[in-house]
């Protein structure tokens, strides 16, 4: 049983005034197909390292990230951690082939979602063209990342690897809240090791490197990145 349970709310605040709206799934949504959308979710909040959904489990309802991270990972038969991703702020999560959830998903932060019920979205989604056009486009997306972290796993350093990650979040977050130096880095180092598939201690003895480098400066909740141009370079290796 969760130590903590999420809050229910019926609405929380209007559709009209939710700032993820731009560039999440609902943004193809017209203000007639919105008031019957509105009517669909739920919004519900989670504490830190609380889970929102486990892998597995039936997939009973999607979830729209208004507000917080989320670390999505799948346990391997060892019992270690593999971090596939992390969740900002309109990314829309839990539409899976299987009816099964194909990853668990954590609360970094405290989270604020909307909440869908599967069959209600399912039905309201099925003569809204435009709108599952917006799903496609997003799966699509998110298949690119899947091959790109694919990739960023094999054969590349350690240095390659942090390098790549930063510049991934960087570009990630511009694209909600235009171009910035300065890198919230919410998730803990145990994270972007098990995202990267390194250790904990590799991960911290690089992110010391590239500060001694010139490259960042390691500040309170993140990192400033000093020289972008040779972060880019080694993302690119």
């Amino acid at each position: 049983m969760k130590a903590f349970l999420a809050a229910i709310e019926p609405n929380g605040q209007s559709c009209a005034d939710c700032s993820v709206r731009p560039f999440s799934m609902c943004a193809s949504l017209d203000e007639a197909e919105m008031q019957q959308f509105e009517h669909l979710r739920r919004h519900a909040h989670f504490v830190p390292c609380e889970t929102v959904f486990a892998e597995e489990e039936m997939t009973t309802s999607f979830y729209n990230l208004l507000e917080g991270v989320m670390r999505l990972y799948k346990l391997l038969p060892d019992g270690r951690r593999q971090i596939v991703g992390f969740a900002l702020p309109g990314d829309f999560l839990g539409m899976t082939t299987s009816g099964r959830n194909s990853f668990s998903a954590d609360a970094i932060s405290a989270v604020e979602v909307c909440r869908f019920s599967k069959a209600s979205f399912q039905r309201f989604a099925e003569d809204k063209p435009n709108l599952l056009r917006r799903i496609n486009e997003l799966a699509i997306r998110e298949l690119c990342q899947a091959r790109e972290h694919m990739v960023l796993l094999g054969r590349r350093s350690a240095e390659e690897k942090v390098a790549t990650f930063l510049i991934s979040w960087r570009d990630r977050l511009a694209r909600q809240n235009g171009e910035c130096v300065i890198l919230p880095l919410p998730m803990s180092r145990q994270d972007i090791a098990d995202y990267l598939a390194l250790t904990i201690e590799t991960v911290s003895r690089t992110f010391t490197k590239l500060e001694r480098d010139g490259v960042i400066e390691i500040i309170s909740g993140g990192v400033r990145l000093l020289d972008a141009a040779r972060a880019e370079a080694l993302a690119a290796a």
